[in-house]
């Protein structure tokens, strides 16, 4: 029996949470074929989503920021629970890694197209609703995450957790336990 639109965005949820598990794994030029057997679909359904690889690496980026948004928008919202939800996803993507370290580098911003978009939205919300709230100014932020970015390696993902935890500690950044935003 075709379950038409419900079938359709838990395939959408699917490819997306396959996609995110596989470019940490195997990095962004890992096969599409590899996303569509994790999300349990068949290959047509992954292009009838996405029709490329740029627009799968776009959707996961875009769920990145939004749940960073999110959590410095949240009541009571503390730079440690929003750096939380911003390690979290540089440990669970590396796309996400990809955007953070491009929005800090010295590259003009009409160059980075639809990922500088991503990487203002990401900065917006960690200098809005958090000014001076943190041992870091806001100017230094971004810089801050772009240097832990850069510490977020490793075969595993505790590995990677770990090192991103102990960048921040050496910077004397408090970080709430990682998670991803609820909801």
């Amino acid at each position: 029996m075709n379950q038409g639109p419900r079938a359709a965005a838990r395939n959408r949820a699917a490819l997306v949470a396959a996609a995110r598990e596989v470019y940490a794994e195997l990095g962004l030029d890992a096969p599409m074929a590899e996303i569509a057997r994790r999300a349990g679909v068949g290959q047509g359904s992954l292009y009838r989503h996405f029709p490329d690889r740029d627009a799968v690496v776009a959707t996961v980026l875009e769920e990145n920021v939004r749940q960073v948004e999110q959590a410095a928008a949240a009541e009571g919202a503390t730079l440690a629970d929003v750096l939380a939800v911003l390690t979290w996803h540089l440990v669970e993507s590396a796309a996400f890694i990809g955007l953070l370290r491009a929005e800090c580098a010295t590259v003009r911003r009409e160059e980075l197209g639809r990922a500088g978009e991503l990487g203002e939205r990401v900065e917006r919300a960690l200098r809005g609703e958090l000014r001076d709230r943190g041992p870091l100014p806001a100017d230094s932020l971004m810089l801050a995450v772009a240097m832990v970015s850069g510490a977020v390696t490793g075969p595993t993902r505790a590995d990677r957790e770990r090192r991103a935890l102990e960048a921040w500690a050496l910077l004397g950044v408090e970080v709430g336990p990682v998670r991803p935003f609820p909801g």
